[in-house]
């Protein structure tokens, strides 16, 4: 079996799953994850299908044939690090550009790798502007020194006013 990531693209309507599900059926695969959203009336998603290795070439071409809808096929690598540790991060402040930037920039620094990042933003009921909300779960691999990365969240925290939980 072949695994693949699937970026699917397109103006948000009604069966845009299941088209992607039935095409993905249809040619011996399986839908294993998936991280689908509509963001501003566009449909977007993420998803890891395998699928018999003599019918890979097929299934993408199937998948991009697909009407109105923008589909991108990479092969998976499936490659982890065994030794790493999940950490998750929650991030809640006043919103401005720039954040995700800096959140991410001293992750990298860090060589963590960002499994799962969600982020919205939602006017603030009692002060008024916008409040910018984050969810991270990130891999730490066994070379990070994990107070370094602490220290530098929590600087960070402080230079552009938001709170960050580590955990």
């Amino acid at each position: 079996m072949t695994t693949l990531i699937l970026t699917v693209v397109g103006s948000d309507r009604p069966g845009l799953v299941a088209a992607v599900a039935d095409v993905v059926d249809e040619h011996g695969g399986n839908w294993e994850n998936s991280q689908l959203a509509e963001l501003a009336g566009v449909f977007a998603g993420v998803v890891q299908v395998s699928v018999p290795d003599n019918r890979t070439a097929e299934l993408t071409a199937a998948l991009q044939s697909l009407d109105g809808l923008t589909v991108a096929v990479h092969a998976g690598t499936g490659a982890t690090d065994a030794a790493s540790q999940p950490i998750s991060l929650q991030i809640l402040g006043n919103d401005r550009p720039g954040i995700v930037r800096e959140i991410s920039t001293v992750l990298s620094a860090h060589h963590l790798s960002i499994d799962d990042m969600t982020t919205t933003t939602r006017d603030a009921a009692m002060a008024g502007g916008r409040l910018f909300e984050a969810s991270v779960t990130a891999e730490v691999p066994a070379s990070a020194d994990l107070d370094a990365l602490r220290t530098d969240l929590e600087r960070l925290a402080s230079e552009i006013q938001v709170d960050i939980t580590l955990a």
